[in-house]
C-alpha cells in the first residue's frame, strides 16, 4: 500500500455554487502602468504640438521669401524690357538720321522732276523701308510756327497773315512717334508792324452799317 503525498492531489475548497475558474488565481491588476499612460500620452501630443508650430513658422517663411523672389523677377523683367525698347529705338533713331540727307536727296529730285527709271524704284523703295520703322515727315506751308517742331531759317512780313506763319519748308521734319529726330527747316512770314486786323464780327458790323446808309440815301449816286 503506496503513501500518498499530501497536498499533490488535493484540491482548493472552491465554495458551492462557484464555477472552476474562480478556483484560478487571478492576477494583480498594473494599477501604476494605467496611471503612467495618460501623462505619457499628454507629452508625446504637446511635442507634436511644437513641431507643427514650427513647420508652419518655416513654411510662412518659405512662402514668404517665394513672392518676395517673384516680385523682384517681375520688377527685373519689366526693366529689361523697358531697356530693350529703349535700346531699339535709339538705334533706329540713330540709323534714320543718317539716312536723313538722302531722303532729301530724293525729295529735291522729284521736285525737280529727276525722279524716274531706277532711281525712281530705289527712292520709293528706301521711303518705304524708312515708313516701316516708323519715321514720319512733317511740316507743311501754311501752318502756324512752332519752336518745338520748327526751325526758321528765313524771316519776312507779309500783309495777308494774322500771325507767324511758315510760308516756305526748306527742309521737312521727321519724327519717330512722339519724338522729333530733325525740326522741319522753314521760312516765316509775320503780320506787317503798326498793321491792324479788324477782327470778322467789327467787319460784319460796318458792313451792315455800310449798307444801311445807302439805303437811306437812295443807293450810291449814279454819273
Amino acid at each position: 500500500m503506496t503513501e500518498e503525498t499530501p497536498g499533490f492531489d488535493e484540491k482548493p475548497d472552491v465554495p458551492s455554487g462557484a464555477t472552476p475558474e474562480d478556483a484560478e488565481p487571478k492576477a494583480a491588476p498594473a494599477s501604476s502602468e494605467a496611471g503612467a499612460a495618460p501623462a505619457g500620452d499628454a507629452s508625446q501630443d504637446a511635442g507634436l504640438v511644437a513641431q507643427l508650430d514650427q513647420v508652419r513658422t518655416a513654411l510662412n517663411e518659405r512662402t514668404a521669401d517665394l513672392q518676395r523672389l517673384q516680385a523682384e523677377y517681375q520688377n527685373y523683367r519689366r526693366r529689361v524690357e523697358r531697356d530693350r525698347v529703349a535700346v531699339k529705338e535709339v538705334a533706329v533713331a540713330n540709323l534714320l538720321t543718317e539716312l536723313l540727307p538722302v531722303l532729301d536727296d530724293i525729295g529735291r529730285a522729284r521736285e525737280h522732276g529727276e525722279l524716274v527709271g531706277g532711281f525712281k524704284s530705289v527712292g520709293e523703295s528706301t521711303e518705304n523701308v524708312v515708313a516701316k520703322l516708323g519715321l514720319q515727315q512733317f511740316g507743311k506751308e501754311g501752318e502756324p510756327f512752332d519752336p518745338t517742331i520748327h526751325e526758321a531759317l528765313m524771316h519776312s512780313y507779309a500783309p495777308d497773315v494774322t500771325e507767324t506763319t511758315c510760308v516756305a519748308i526748306l527742309q521737312p521734319g521727321y519724327r519717330i512717334g512722339e519724338r522729333t529726330i530733325r525740326p522741319a527747316r522753314v521760312a516765316v512770314a509775320e503780320p506787317q508792324p503798326g498793321a491792324q486786323t479788324v477782327p470778322p464780327a467789327e467787319e460784319s458790323t460796318e458792313a451792315k452799317a455800310e449798307t444801311a446808309d445807302d439805303k437811306e440815301s437812295g443807293g450810291p449816286d449814279e454819273g
